[in-house]
C-alpha cells in the first residue's frame, strides 16, 4: 500500500471537501492603492469587517491612486492612516515601502505588477521590504491574478485538522496547488477559510478564490 506524503494527504483532504473544480478565476483589485493597502493592512484583522470596507472607501476617496504613481503622489500629500482610518504606523510604512519599490521598478498598474511578479528576483526584492513575508508576496500575487496560495494560520489549522501538521511554508502551499483545476495549467486558487456545515463532521475548509 502506497504511503502518501503530507502534501498528498492535504491535497486529498481538499479534494474530498471541494472536488476537483473547475474553480473561479482569480479576483482581486485593479486599483493599485487598494492592492498595496490590502497586502499591507490585512494581517490579523477581520477582513470583511475591518479591511474590505476601508479599501472600498479608499478607492472612492482616492480615485487618482489607481496607479502606483498616483498612489505614491497621494501618499506624499495625504495621511494614509487617516484615509484608511487605521492607526498603525508600521502598516503605513510597509505600504509606503512597497509603493516606493514598485515605482522605482517601473510598475504602475495591475498588469505591470502581474508581469513583474513573474520574475523570481523581483519576488525576492519584495521580500526585502520590512513587513513583507513569503505569504505577503503570494497574497499580492493573488490580488493581481497570478493565483498563488497564501499560506496563513487558517490553512495551517485546516491542515492540522486533516492530520497534517508542522509543515514548512511550501508544503501546505503545494498541497493546495496540486489539487486545483484539472487542466494542464492547474491554476491554484486563493486560500480563504470558511465554515462548512457541521453535518457529517465536515471541518473548516480553505475556500478557493471568492472575490
Amino acid at each position: 500500500m502506497t504511503t502518501l506524503s503530507p502534501v498528498e494527504r492535504l491535497a486529498a483532504q481538499v479534494r474530498t471537501l471541494l472536488g476537483d473544480g473547475p474553480f473561479p478565476p482569480p479576483g482581486g483589485w485593479t486599483h493599485m492603492g487598494a492592492v498595496i493597502c490590502d497586502a499591507s493592512f490585512h494581517a490579523q484583522r477581520k477582513y470583511e469587517v475591518q479591511i474590505r470596507p476601508r479599501l472600498l472607501q479608499l478607492q472612492s476617496a482616492w480615485p487618482d491612486a489607481a496607479t502606483v504613481r498616483g498612489f505614491q503622489a497621494r501618499l506624499s500629500m495625504g495621511d494614509l492612516a487617516v484615509a484608511m482610518k487605521f492607526n498603525s504606523p508600521r502598516k503605513v510604512a510597509t505600504a509606503q515601502d512597497i509603493t516606493d519599490l514598485l515605482a522605482a521598478n517601473g510598475v504602475d498598474d495591475r498588469d505591470d505588477l502581474h508581469a513583474w511578479l513573474g520574475d523570481r528576483a523581483n519576488r525576492v526584492a519584495l521580500r526585502e521590504v520590512k513587513g513583507v513575508e513569503p505569504k505577503t508576496v503570494d497574497y499580492i500575487s493573488d490580488l493581481v491574478g497570478r493565483s498563488h496560495v497564501a499560506v496563513d494560520v487558517h490553512l495551517r489549522t485546516f491542515a492540522a485538522e486533516a492530520g497534517v501538521s508542522n509543515l514548512r511554508y511550501e508544503e501546505p502551499r503545494a498541497g493546495i496547488t496540486i489539487c486545483h483545476h484539472p487542466t494542464t495549467v492547474r491554476k491554484p486558487q486563493r486560500v480563504r477559510l470558511r465554515k462548512i456545515s457541521s453535518r457529517g463532521n465536515r471541518a473548516s475548509l480553505p475556500r478557493c478564490l471568492h472575490p
